[in-house]
């Protein structure tokens, strides 16, 4: 009876040894990704803010331009105005007022134009990133990667930052396409 008291306990000290194996987790690998690093110095990152700066000068040289016609403009029908007729001064006024508000029309659509070319160019890279985040991860065995600053990571140290693994696996999938 002694004995079968003792074995009893025995298997009641033991059976946490055995169980809590089955409920442990395994240890959660968390990453952090920097993707305004990514798109500063990865490779494409560089050729896309290329492509969006060249856009950007050639608007802005049309805008110049044509605001530069319509300050001459402008000038010149402040030289002639004591010349002409009342009617042909204020025709070339109402000219001058329609340029002024065509241009400011074409300065808001270049603007619009300008942010649906950058922001088709940041999506284009993020989905391509997102594809190489993905294989880093399930190669890495990772639980979570998230975005520092969209995740809202305030604080979180060097080891787990993966910016760098995926700029290298990016530059080297971005040079194959070339």
């Amino acid at each position: 009876m002694r004995s079968m008291k003792r074995t009893l306990w025995m298997a009641i000290l033991l059976i946490p040894f055995w169980v809590a194996p089955s409920f442990s987790a395994d240890i959660a690998k968390i990453g952090v990704i920097d993707f305004q690093k990514i798109l500063e110095t990865s490779s494409s990152g560089k050729a896309a803010q290329a492509e969006i700066k060249k856009k950007g000068q050639k608007m802005e040289a049309d805008l110049k331009k044509r605001g530069s016609g319509i300050e001459d403009n402008k000038k010149k029908l402040e030289r002639e105005a004591l010349v002409m007729s009342k009617e042909a001064r204020q025709e070339k006024e109402r000219e001058l007022r329609i340029n002024i508000n065509d241009l400011r029309t074409l300065q808001k659509k270049y603007m619009a134009d300008f942010k649906k070319y950058e922001n088709r160019l940041v999506n284009k890279i993020k989905k391509e990133v997102l594809k190489i985040i993905k294989v880093i991860g399930k190669k890495g065995g990772y639980l979570l990667i998230i975005e520092r600053r969209e995740g809202g990571a305030l604080y979180y140290p060097d080891s787990i930052d993966l910016t760098d693994r995926v700029i290298k696996a990016y530059n080297s999938q971005y040079a194959k396409k070339k």
